[in-house]
C-alpha cells in the first residue's frame, strides 16, 4: 500500500521536528517518518549549547523560546579546561552567556508536544529512496509500506537514506573515536569526578587524546573519553566492549600517567561504555538543485561537535527551510533554491571551524591551543560589547 503526502520528512531529530513546527504555526501540515519505533525507545543523548542566532533563532521561529528558557540547565553554560594532570588552565562560570545548555531529550520533547498528533509515524524506517517518472519521490520503508510526496526533506542524520538523491557524498572519519561513559547521581556517588568536572563542561586535552565531560540537570555526568585511533578501532579494535571491565583496563592504558581524578571517569564509570568513531561529510558539502527534495542537518552537513554547532544548525535548516516554503507555497522550487543558498555557506564555515578546532584540541602541546582559542574569543566578544556601548 502507498500512501502520498505534499511533504514527507524523514527524520524526527531537532531539525525535522523544528521543520514541521514552523510549517504547522503557517498552516503547513507534514508527515514526518521515524524509524524508532516511539519516542521513548532510547535516549536522545546529553546536554547541547543553544546559540543566540541559531538554535535559539529557530525556537523563536518555531514560537517556543518562552518554553525552552523554562527548561534550561541553570549554570551549564560554565567550562572548564584542564590538562593531564587535572591542573585548571581555564576556567569560566557562564555568568551571563548567551548559550544556555538544555537536555537533547527535553528540547526534543518540546519540539514533539508542540506537533499535532500523528504528525510523526513512528517506527517507519526508511530502506530505499527513488525519483518516478512523474517527479515525485517514492520512500519504502522495512516493513513494505511504500510513500511518496512532492517534496522529499531527508532529516535522516549521517546515514542519511535521502542524501543519494542529491549527491554522491558519504561521511569520512576523521581519526578520532569517542568512548561514552555515564557516572550516575555523581554529587553523591562520585564527588571527586563531579568536583574536577565542575558545572557544566569540561574539557581535558593532551596530545591525541583526552576527555570530555558536562553535568547534566540530575547531577550526573556525560562523560567521553577522544582517542586518536585508525579506522576500525572502534568496532574491530583489540578493546572488546562487551566485556566492560576489560574494556575499562584497556582503555585506561591510554591515559596512563593521567591524574587519578580523570582517570576514575572511566574507571567509577556506571554501565556500558559505547564506542562512537566521529565522521563528517566533506567541508563544503553541497549540490545542485534536484526538483522536489532537499535535506538538512546532519543529512546536508555532518561535522565534529568541536564546534558546537550539529544541533544548532539543524534546527535554523528546519525554520528557515520552512519559513521559505511558506513564503513560496506554490512555487517549492523557489523555496528550496533560497534555502540552499544560505545553507551552504552557513555549513561551510561551520564545518571549517569544527574540522579547526578538532585539530586544535588534540595538537601537540594540548590544551593550550584551546585555551588561546577561548582566550581570542573572550577578547573578541568583550570588544564587540563595548563598541556596542559607546
Amino acid at each position: 500500500m502507498s500512501t502520498h503526502h505534499p511533504i514527507a520528512v524523514v527524520g524526527a531529530g531537532l531539525g525535522g521536528l523544528t521543520l514541521a513546527r514552523v510549517l504547522h504555526l503557517n498552516g503547513i501540515e507534514s508527515a514526518v517518518f521515524d524509524l524508532d519505533a516511539s519516542p521513548t525507545v532510547r535516549t536522545q543523548g546529553g546536554m547541547l549549547d543553544i546559540h543566540e542566532d541559531s538554535g535559539q533563532a529557530a525556537l523563536r521561529a518555531a514560537g517556543l523560546h518562552d518554553e525552552f528558557r523554562a527548561v534550561i540547565h541553570r549554570g551549564g553554560e560554565a567550562m572548564r579546561i584542564l590538562d593531564r594532570e587535572a591542573t585548571v588552565r581555564m576556567a569560566e562560570d557562564g555568568e551571563g552567556g548567551t548559550r544556555p545548555e538544555v537536555d537533547r531529550g527535553v528540547l526534543r520533547d518540546l519540539l514533539l508536544g508542540s506537533l499535532p498528533d500523528g504528525t510523526v509515524r513512528w517506527g517507519a524506517k526508511v530502506t530505499g529512496v527513488r525519483t518516478l517518472e512523474d517527479g515525485r519521490h517514492e520512500a519504502t520503508f522495512a516493513d513494505g509500506r511504500t510513500i511518496t510526496a512532492d517534496l522529499l526533506i531527508g532529516a535522516d542524520g549521517a546515514w542519511s537514506k535521502v542524501r543519494p538523491l542529491v549527491s554522491d557524498a558519504t561521511p569520512a572519519y576523521l581519526g578520532l573515536s569517542f568512548v561514552e561513559a555515564h557516572l550516575l547521581d555523581a554529587g553523591t556517588r562520585h564527588p571527586e569526578s563531579a568536583a574536577v568536572v565542575g558545572n557544566g563542561m569540561m574539557f581535558a586535552l593532551a596530545e591525541g587524546h583526552g576527555f570530555l565531560a558536562h553535568r547534566t540537570p540530575d547531577g550526573s555526568l556525560h562523560v567521553y573519553a577522544a582517542l586518536r585511533t585508525p579506522a576500525d578501532w572502534a568496532t574491530s579494535g583489540p578493546i572488546d566492549f562487551t566485556d566492560v571491565a576489560a574494556a575499562k583496563a584497556s582503555l585506561l592504558e591510554h591515559f596512563d600517567g593521567w591524574d587519578e581524578r580523570l582517570r576514575a571517569l572511566i574507571a567509577d564509570s556506571d554501565g556500558a561504555l559505547v564506542a562512537r568513531p566521529v565522521h563528517a561529510l566533506p567541508v563544503g558539502h553541497r549540490w545542485d538543485r534536484v526538483l522536489g527534495v532537499t535535506l538538512l542537518g546532519d543529512a546536508a552537513h555532518l561535522m565534529s561537535p568541536f564546534a558546537g554547532e550539529g544541533a544548532n544548525l539543524a534546527m535554523l535548516d528546519g525554520a528557515e527551510l520552512a519559513t521559505a516554503v511558506a513564503a513560496h507555497p506554490d512555487d517549492i522550487e523557489k523555496a528550496l533554491t533560497m534555502y540552499e543558498q544560505a545553507l551552504f555557506p552557513r555549513s561551510e564555515a561551520a564545518a571549517a571551524a569544527s574540522a579547526e578546532n578538532l585539530d586544535l584540541c588534540f595538537a601537540p602541546h594540548a590544551p593550550q591551543p584551546l585555551v588561546d582559542r577561548m582566550a581570542f574569543y573572550r577578547a573578541a566578544a568583550e570588544t564587540a560589547m563595548a563598541n556596542a556601548t559607546d
